[in-house]
């Protein structure tokens, strides 16, 4: 009887073995080869700027990205962190909180934040703080990224100097024949209540926003990570194209997340689009 036992478990460990493994992630490089998160960290930690785009909603993508910050971290990196999930006008609090004048309470009951915050981004910002890491909130505060979306890039020019400081040097310089713009443009070409150039502007002015305040706090000699929705530097435009625009040298190295049913390969339609791509799948956990 133990014979037989032992015969049935020699002749189907391999199927138990398949079913027990399950990846949670994939991390793949632009061409499409399958990478390790630590292949995928060293090369990160030559460059002076990784725009690490996310799935807002993603917990693995979350969780890699805390990941990220640490590995770079305790490899002796010098470190700056950046997030589109804080607006630039929260920078003063962000600086206070950093040195200790008053407590968290206080600190999250000032700011703006986004609903997933605590889940998604406080382990982030809590990480940096106790690394005494500079935090830096690069996004345009919404209310003039709504302002555009209704009146256009022109609209910024009537705001007063302190308003203007919360975002990049106007006038604002927009290529809408970038093909992620034009996508955008197509997107939203069937809603006659919205002006298209208007919805591409939005978003430009967020991107230049995110790659002026990122160009505002480069590390010297260290790496500057910033966070953000992945549409934000896919197919290295968005912030990447901003940032080359200031300095065409700089050394940016690019995250895409996307999901995929199958997430074995990645898809052909993905390959390009970073210079890393981290694949989920679509049922893996989400946090909103």
């Amino acid at each position: 009887m133990r014979k037989i036992l032992f015969l049935v478990v020699i002749i189907f460990l391999p199927f138990f073995t398949k079913a027990q493994d399950l990846p949670t992630y994939k991390i793949f490089d632009k061409e499409g080869v399958e990478v390790s998160f630590g292949q995928m960290s060293d090369a990160l930690g030559t460059s002076e700027v990784v725009l690490f785009g996310e799935l807002h909603n993603e917990s693995i993508i979350h969780w890699l990205q805390l990941q990220l910050l640490k590995d770079l971290h305790t490899k002796g990196k010098s470190i700056a962190v950046g997030m589109e999930m804080f607006e630039a006008d929260d920078q003063l609090v962000i600086d206070e909180y950093w040195t200790g004048n008053y407590a968290m309470t206080q600190f999250e009951a000032e700011v703006k934040l986004w609903n997933n915050y605590k889940v998604d981004y406080k382990p982030i910002l809590e990480y940096a703080k106790a690394s005494k890491l500079p935090f830096v909130a690069t996004n345009i505060p919404r209310r003039y990224a709504n302002m555009v979306s209704k009146q256009g890039k022109e609209s910024l020019l009537t705001l007063s100097e302190d308003a203007k400081s919360y975002m990049m040097p106007l006038p604002l310089v927009v290529d809408k024949t970038l093909p992620g713009y034009a996508a955008f443009g197509e997107m939203m070409g069937h809603n006659p209540q919205m002006n298209i150039d208007y919805f591409i502007e939005a978003q430009a002015v967020k991107d230049a926003t995110m790659a002026h305040f990122i160009m505002q706090n480069l590390v010297s000699s260290g790496v500057f990570i910033h966070y953000h929705g992945t549409y934000h530097s896919n197919n290295f435009e968005g912030i990447y194209w901003y940032l080359k625009q200031s300095k065409s040298d700089l050394k940016i190295k690019t995250i895409a997340s996307v999901s995929q049913a199958e997430i074995s390969n990645l898809a052909s339609e993905n390959i390009g689009l970073a210079d890393f791509i981290i694949v989920v799948p679509m049922d893996s956990p989400k946090s909103y």
